[in-house]
């Protein structure tokens, strides 16, 4: 691969590192299936377009976009805790709307952005970073991302957003409401994956009504492969281990398109890869298990030796 595909997968998996986030924060910490993401994903990037068609500040679109992005996450909240819908049901539901929301939005089913000031052509006026602006960017917004994230949840709000995820009776018999903290988690995730929405949107230079298909997939493949690699033992640990992932899981599909896949079979490569990242923790802790059992074994004959050979002697 040339040095142009590295860089083009490292700037990817930065820019959908926050969507990442955004999926590990609902998947992993708030322990609630929300498949609003697909929806949001989008939802970030029309916002972002259809903003920045009106003469707008490019990062004000930004901002936008996650505003938007956690009132879908609250919207998605509120039908869990307030109407009592599952909570997979009540994501299904946020995406179906999602879907017509963002066509309003966009007003047709492709928005272009070629010819408009976006953050990435302002980064690649900046001549001196040369083809490293998009990355050093999508540095600089992951390192912001992960920082707050990682600030919040050590808060004693953050802190009842996770024990809600780790034990919803338990947090509740405290005092704690855990509606509340299902409402903020789904608002910070859905406004994270918004976030990757709307750089994804730039970066590429459109937005698509179908961009944000699949985003779910890639979110929790992202997710299993920097845990598998990286390990979840501490929260800075799992933060970083997202973002690992998100690269990882990019520079995967770049050399597989490479090699010559056709893209129309990208989302079946996708569902392959989960399969396998989620494969790979139990095929490990059986292979642990099974040399643990022969150790085991090779210690009792061992000592099954020695025992007979000392009543030889004896």
């Amino acid at each position: 691969m040339s040095l142009s595909i590295w860089l083009g997968s490292l700037e990817q998996g930065l820019l959908w590192g926050a969507m990442v986030l955004g999926v590990y924060m609902t998947f992993r910490v708030l322990d609630y299936p929300d498949l609003t993401v697909d929806g949001a994903f989008t939802l970030g990037a029309a916002v972002t377009a259809q903003y920045i068609l009106l003469g707008n500040n490019p990062w004000q679109a930004v901002l936008g976009a996650m505003i938007c992005g956690a009132l879908a996450g609250l919207i998605t909240g509120l039908l869990h805790t307030g109407l009592r819908v599952a909570p997979l049901l009540s994501g299904i539901l946020t995406m179906i709307a999602l879907y017509s929301i963002n066509l309003r939005i966009m007003g047709q089913a492709n928005l272009s952005l070629l010819r408009e000031q976006t953050i990435f052509t302002q980064v690649r006026d900046i001549t001196l970073l040369g083809p490293w602006g998009p990355v050093l960017l999508g540095l600089m917004v992951v390192i912001v991302v992960v920082g707050l994230l990682y600030f919040f949840l050590q808060t004693e709000l953050g802190m009842s957003v996770r024990a809600t995820g780790d034990n919803e009776q338990m947090i509740r018999s405290l005092g704690v409401n855990t509606s509340t903290m299902k409402l903020v988690g789904l608002a910070i995730g859905n406004a994270l994956v918004a976030l990757s929405g709307s750089l994804v949107a730039q970066y590429q230079g459109f937005a698509d009504i179908g961009m944000g298909i699949g985003m779910i997939i890639a979110g929790l493949a992202s997710v299993i492969i920097g845990e598998a690699l990286v390990g979840n033992h501490t929260l800075f640990r799992a933060l970083l281990a997202v973002i690992v992932g998100s690269i990882v899981y990019r520079t995967v599909i770049s050399l597989v398109l490479q090699l010559g896949m056709p893209a129309t079979d990208l989302k079946l490569l996708t569902s392959l890869i989960v399969v396998v990242a989620l494969a790979f923790p139990l095929v490990r802790q059986r292979l642990g298990f099974r040399s643990l059992r022969l150790r085991g074994e090779q210690v009792a004959e061992t000592g099954q030796c020695a025992q007979d050979l000392s009543s030889r002697r004896g």
